[in-house]
């Protein structure tokens, strides 16, 4: 599975972006996908994830301002990112967890910044 992550960029405080994750190979297998962000001297984590039927979870920083979703036309996940804070500064990777091995594969990620 080859994950290609977009839609990062430069936005003030209070705004939105919406970041794309693509998926090709052996999509089929996949059972869920996640963003996961990474910021400056910090730990990689979650953000929020998306189960094959849909399913959403969500961390708190992200609850009510992000909304992950699927285009299983396009074979992509989105995460819509609104009322964007200086703290949601970081790097945005997107990952897949295989059905039957477990497997993770991540993406290469893509910077969001945020200034006030």
């Amino acid at each position: 599975v080859q994950l290609q992550a977009s839609g990062g960029g430069l936005v003030q405080a209070g705004g939105s972006l919406r970041l794309s994750c693509a998926a090709s190979g052996s999509i089929f297998g996949i059972a869920k996908t996640g963003w996961y962000r990474q910021a400056p001297g910090k730990q990689r984590e979650l953000v929020a994830t998306i189960t094959r039927g849909g399913s959403p979870n969500y961390a708190d920083s992200a609850k009510g301002r992000f909304t992950i979703s699927r285009d299983n036309a396009k074979n992509t996940v989105l995460l819509q990112m609104n009322s964007l804070k200086p703290e949601d500064t970081a790097v945005y990777y997107c990952n897949v967890v295989m059905v039957l091995s477990n497997t993770v594969y991540w993406g290469q990620g893509t910077l969001v910044t945020v200034s006030s």
